[in-house]
């Protein structure tokens, strides 16, 4: 065997510990998307002039979105090892910029940075998968997951807390030693694995229109769970207004306890792997989208506090039961290419939850939570017919 081939091939299994160090650089590099949204009046009271800083998170997330499409596909054609750490090397120094920012401009200079590098945890997720096992892929990129789910759930309440204490600026500085760690840690445990695509990175990014075109499985895949992103983003961006209003009566403490109790999702990451892995994705996927409409309904027939928990915890459960089981089916599709489907893949999840953040507005600002319910339960349910058909096919 040559070493290509060596370097090509993907690992006869992949060690619990090495599964858990990648679930967590996956969960420190995904929670920088979200540091600077409890900061943001924080951050204003240092530029109070200037409208700019509640850009911040736009920034962030434009980033993030230029990442996935530029960077994560490089993951087919570079060494991947490499590619991580360096990528974390990058994030730290942007981290570094945001810190010492003198203006609102080259704060959000540093923002679009910090996103774009943190798509580093959308390479380590299909690294997961191309280490794994077959019949244990589903498993391992479910804990991988898991991690990530950690980072969305636990950064906002850690910048929150230290931008309280001790200020904004510090909490950039905590973040910089953070992805240094992270990117040493992934260069002393992950193996050297080469992308064996014989593309030119221009063709490289050429080819994810064909990818789509190619794989109706692919497409499937991202729009059914576009859609059920979309619902999610619809509660989470509309849960404090509802919890604002007269008949409930709560504040931001309240709504931010949500994010505790939606913590069961990093439970349903892992189990909805190996079930995957068991039994099939195409199944796991269709009740997966059932909970999520299950959940809409009671969140529209039973609006109380009690409700809102109870269907809480369906829609992270039916969410990330559907989004592992997802990314184990679209994984296997062309080994060769994980990474740029990843890119497809999580760009389409994204752009559904950002139609779907916007949308419920407009639903809210209309109809109340009756709209958004009705609106983001019409999302699933169109995710569950895409599924049926799409079974039969």
């Amino acid at each position: 065997m040559t070493q290509a081939e060596i370097t090509h091939a993907p690992a006869q299994g992949l060690g619990r510990g090495l599964t858990f160090a990648m679930a967590a650089a996956t969960g420190l590099a995904v929670a920088n998307i979200y540091y600077a949204q409890p900061m943001l009046g924080v951050i204003s009271g240092n530029f109070p002039r200037s409208d700019l800083v509640g850009l911040v998170p736009t920034a962030t997330q434009l980033g993030y979105a230029l990442g996935l499409g530029l960077l994560v596909p490089l993951g087919d054609l570079v060494e991947r090892r490499r590619l991580i750490m360096v990528q974390f090397l990058v994030l730290a120094a942007s981290l570094g910029l945001a810190a010492v920012a003198p203006n609102p401009i080259l704060l959000l200079v540093a923002s679009l940075l910090i996103g774009m590098c943190a798509t580093v945890a959308q390479q380590i997720v299909p690294f997961a998968a191309h280490l794994a096992a077959p019949e244990k892929r589903g498993a391992a990129v479910g804990t991988v997951m898991s991690g990530l789910l950690c980072g969305i759930l636990f950064s906002r309440t850690l910048s929150g807390f230290v931008a309280t204490h001790a200020g904004w600026r510090e909490m950039f500085w905590l973040g910089m030693p953070v992805a240094i760690g992270a990117a040493l840690l992934m260069r002393a445990v992950l193996p050297e694995s080469r992308g064996n695509s014989s593309l030119r990175y221009a063709g490289l990014i050429h080819s994810l229109a064909g990818l789509w075109r190619d794989l109706p499985a692919l497409r499937v895949a991202a729009i059914t769970q576009a859609l059920l992103f979309a619902g999610f983003t619809s509660f989470w961006g509309i849960l404090a207004f509802r919890l604002a209003e007269p008949d409930l009566g709560y504040g931001a403490d309240i709504a931010g306890l949500f994010g505790v109790i939606g913590a069961v999702g990093i439970f349903a990451a892992p189990i909805s792997g190996r079930l995957a892995d068991k039994i099939g994705s195409r199944r796991i996927i269709l009740v997966g989208a059932l909970i999520s409409l299950a959940s809409w309904v009671i969140f529209g027939f039973w609006p109380s506090l009690v409700g809102l928990i109870v269907g809480v915890v369906l829609l992270d459960f039916g969410i990330q039961a559907s989004l592992i089981s997802n990314q184990h089916m679209v994984y296997q599709l062309r080994p060769e290419a994980r990474s740029r489907l990843n890119t497809i893949f999580m760009g389409t999840m994204f752009l559904g939850g950002a139609a779907g953040s916007g949308l419920a507005v407009l639903a809210w600002r209309f109809g109340g939570w009756p709209a958004v319910s009705a609106l983001a339960g019409t999302f699933a349910a169109f995710a569950v017919l895409l599924q049926l058909i799409g079974n039969k096919r």
